[in-house]
């Protein structure tokens, strides 16, 4: 049994990506540069936020933070977006979630300029992306990383069933899509299973690869995983344990050991799909640069 180990990839990416930032400040003299705006305080973003303010650091790009109180007008806020997607240094708007609930998250998610939707969250970018015009797009970070997972360990995917477990538009949709696509990661036959899915056990135990996005601690059981699957977990939960000095541990939304058993393949949690989110982004804010100073390859 083979653990797919995120931490490692997106490290190995990290690096890619830092020599990539060096040969494009040699060729054009400018780095790319990723914001990310915050409004309220909400500590979990905070901590997300700054982790990816260090990776941008990390790799030689250009990190702005800006805080906004959460009593900002869904207006000023608009306002806000709008000056960045006119800025020339910035090639990549993120907008951290949650918001609050009186600011439209549809709306932001449509101010931010598609050609800087590093999210891939944008109407236009998530077309492009089911028509399968994967150069002319932005793709959703974490199906993204899973891809570079599948990718990277030589899984073999092509003709093979996939079960998608969530239907969210951030993995389970996108993931599904891109499952579907003809590329040498993907070219899956795929069924999404959710939370209406009758006899889901059923479906999951027919999948070569399972990629479980619902958010219920330890929900896919050793029962519903055949034997030699490769299994993607998204989930990150945390569940009371008193052994621990924080009174709680983080679990995926598949039970680990048990299924690790029937496994071929499995992702752990924490340390598997997670870090893979930021290197996509860092990736994604690459591309935009390099599409808005026509640089074709490095």
């Amino acid at each position: 049994m083979t653990i797919i180990d995120g931490k490692k990839i997106s490290s190995d990416i990290k690096h890619e990506l830092k020599t990539s930032v060096a040969a494009c400040k040699q060729q054009v003299n400018a780095v790319p540069g990723l914001t990310v705006i915050i409004v309220g305080e909400d500590p979990a973003s905070q901590v997300y936020v700054r982790n990816k303010a260090k990776s941008c650091k990390e790799i030689g790009m250009n990190s702005e933070v800006i805080e906004l109180p959460k009593e900002i007008t869904q207006e000023q806020l608009l306002s806000r977006i709008e000056a960045l997607n006119i800025d020339p240094e910035v090639h990549g708007i993120l907008v951290q979630q949650p918001l609050p609930p009186h600011i439209d998250e549809y709306a932001v998610t449509m101010a931010i300029s598609p050609s800087k939707d590093v999210d891939g969250f944008h109407p236009e970018n998530v077309g492009q992306m089911v028509l399968g015009n994967l150069n002319k797009c932005f793709l959703s970070c974490t199906p993204y990383g899973i891809l570079e997972l599948l990718s990277r360990y030589n899984i073999e995917t092509r003709g093979k069933h996939c079960v998608v477990v969530g239907r969210s538009n951030i993995v389970g949709k996108p993931m599904a899509n891109l499952m579907l696509q003809k590329l040498e990661a993907t070219n899956c036959t795929v069924t999404i299973c959710h939370s209406a899915t009758k006899n889901m056990s059923e479906l999951t135990r027919q999948a070569d690869i399972l990629i479980v996005a619902i958010g219920r601690a330890n929900f896919i059981t050793k029962d519903m995983v055949k034997p030699g699957a490769v299994v993607i977990d998204v989930g990150m939960n945390r569940i009371e344990d008193a052994s621990r000095k924080s009174g709680y541990r983080l679990v995926g939304d598949v039970d680990y050991n048990p299924v690790s058993e029937n496994a071929s393949a499995i992702t752990p949690v924490p340390g598997g799909v997670g870090p893979m989110t930021i290197a996509m982004l860092l990736k994604n804010t690459l591309q935009s640069f390099m599409r808005a100073n026509s640089i074709e390859a490095l």
